[in-house]
């Protein structure tokens, strides 16, 4: 049996990312305290949901810590009621975060769509996510999500959990305008986190953040396997 309060470890976690300057507004503090990081790791990695580092989750693939997926999602400034795409769903943890965010009395219209291109990672974040309450404002794809998702474009803000070699031009056309995005771009080896700003009239600016290291995006508009 688990000895670990798990929602202790929760709060402590979030008292440290709002300590170090990740976590910064309600919206996103009330989601880190929401959505259980113990039910998004593999069960023998539970006891270390709550520690601030990247975690395993099979294929190759990782959960990425909880300070940088509070970084991404304080740059990505979701909102109550919008479309948000997600391109590297994982184990289901950042969508889950954004959809506590986007819609957090299951009443408010806001969806998260997002595209794993590994099925048995596309399963394993669906299986999280109803376990979790999060299917019904979650859409779980297989796919090559450096290509998107058209079919229910435009989005009003997309987020890239894989790094780049470019933003993708799919991605870009698939933006809302206005609207925002948030990617690592750089080598396969360390990136740059973007944040990719569309304004009313389709310009595009582009900031950087901080430097990271993600997995590489592996598709079309990616990295070649």
């Amino acid at each position: 049996m688990e000895s670990i309060n798990f929602e202790v470890e929760r709060k402590r976690l979030v008292d440290q990312l709002k300590l170090y300057g990740y976590i910064r507004t309600r919206e996103v503090e009330r989601a880190f305290l929401k959505v259980p990081r113990e039910e998004f790791v593999p069960p023998d990695l539970r006891k270390k949901a709550y520690l601030d580092t990247p975690l395993p989750i099979g294929h190759g693939q990782t959960i990425s810590a909880p300070h940088m997926v509070a970084i991404m999602t304080e740059l990505l400034g979701a909102r109550i009621g919008e479309k948000v795409l997600e391109v590297g769903t994982g184990s289901g943890y950042q969508a889950a975060i954004l959809a506590e965010i986007v819609n957090p009395d299951r009443k408010a219209g806001g969806i998260v769509y997002t595209i794993e291109r590994i099925p048995q990672l596309a399963e394993f974040a669906k299986k999280n996510l109803e376990r979790t309450s999060y299917i019904n404002r979650v859409v779980v794809i297989v796919g090559d999500g450096s290509k998107g998702y058209p079919k229910e474009a435009p989005y009003d803000k997309i987020i890239v959990t894989a790094a780049a070699p470019r933003v993708p031009r799919s991605l870009l056309e698939q933006m809302r305008s206005p609207g925002r995005m948030v990617i690592p771009v750089g080598t396969r080896y360390e990136q740059t986190l973007l944040v990719v700003e569309k304004d009313l009239e389709g310009k595009i600016r582009i900031t950087e953040s901080i430097p990271c290291v993600f997995v590489p995006l592996i598709g079309e508009e990616g990295w070649k396997d």
